[in-house]
């Protein structure tokens, strides 16, 4: 076996053990009940029946509030791992080891994916009980459905490391990470129609995975019913998976340059600069 491949799966065991840990751990609970419990909660009331349509607002809402967790969960873990772990020197240690660096980011990646199952099983479980005919049944269509995940999944977690690897400060990860994803989900169909959106503002939405994975989810679960909402007033299947390829196989290439640039960086006098401007923050 290849150095290489048994560092990554040395990396997946080590993700997957921090996740086990942390289940048992009453914030990360509070966490993973708390925020899917409010998810359901604004399904809940906005509950009733759309106007010219055989559609619900939880039934139009539901995919739109899916692929922003989704986005939002891939993008923000890595790049809080990576900021947190660079100031507090565990990213030098682990590339001093053989291959140490694909099994530290194979372990970041592992974490950060497993991680969504909980959130996902509070808001689907929660939605199912108490929104009864929200979520559509059928054994092809959740198939499809977690193979568009699967997709939106490939085509943010590049983001993450992209924005770990070019962030000097932890506390920069809410300016170029966390305000910009809320921003999109703005521009994007998240939260509501995109109808009286500027065109422009329409055109930009639409170069980013967000948009897209919204737009499949919606094809998933709504189907036809639901395909007057969009924009162009069709479902643009080809197009979505393209883009969302696209940002998974460039992002992935950007990322690898940008952390191996990042990591060649680190050294003990930047770990110790680092905490010494983690801490002067803190101070102020």
């Amino acid at each position: 076996m290849r150095p290489s491949i048994r560092a990554a799966g040395i990396g997946m065991r080590r993700g997957w053990h921090e996740f086990v840990i942390g289940l048992r751990s009453p914030s990360d609970q509070g966490f993973y009940i708390g925020m899917g419990a409010g998810a359901v909660a604004l399904l809940w009331f906005a509950d009733g029946p759309l106007e010219g349509t055989a559609l619900t607002a939880p039934q139009v809402a539901l995919p739109g509030l899916l692929a922003g967790i989704l986005v939002f969960t891939i993008v923000i873990g890595p790049a809080y791992a990576l900021a947190l772990e660079r100031e507090d020197g565990t990213l030098l240690r682990s590339r001093m080891a053989p291959h140490g660096l694909v099994g530290y980011l194979t372990g970041v990646a592992t974490l950060t994916v497993v991680s969504l199952a909980p959130l996902l099983v509070v808001v689907l479980g929660g939605t199912a009980l108490l929104l009864p005919g929200t979520i559509p049944g059928g054994a092809g269509r959740w198939l499809v459905l977690i193979l568009t995940a699967l997709l939106g999944i490939l085509a943010s977690l590049p983001l993450g490391f992209v924005i770990g690897s070019v962030v000097r400060r932890l506390q920069q990860v809410t300016t170029w990470g966390m305000l910009p994803i809320v921003g999109l989900a703005w521009i994007s169909g998240i939260f509501g129609s995109m109808d009286d959106l500027w065109g422009w503002v329409q055109g930009l939405a639409q170069m980013f995975p967000l948009y897209w994975l919204g737009h499949l989810m919606r094809a998933v679960l709504l189907g036809d019913p639901a395909v007057g909402g969009e924009l162009g007033g069709e479902w643009r299947i080809a197009l979505g998976i393209a883009v969302l390829l696209a940002w998974a196989v460039i992002g992935t290439g950007l990322a690898g340059l940008l952390v191996r640039r990042m990591a060649r960086r680190q050294s003990g006098a930047a770990v110790a600069e680092a905490r010494e401007q983690s801490a002067m923050q803190f101070v102020r």
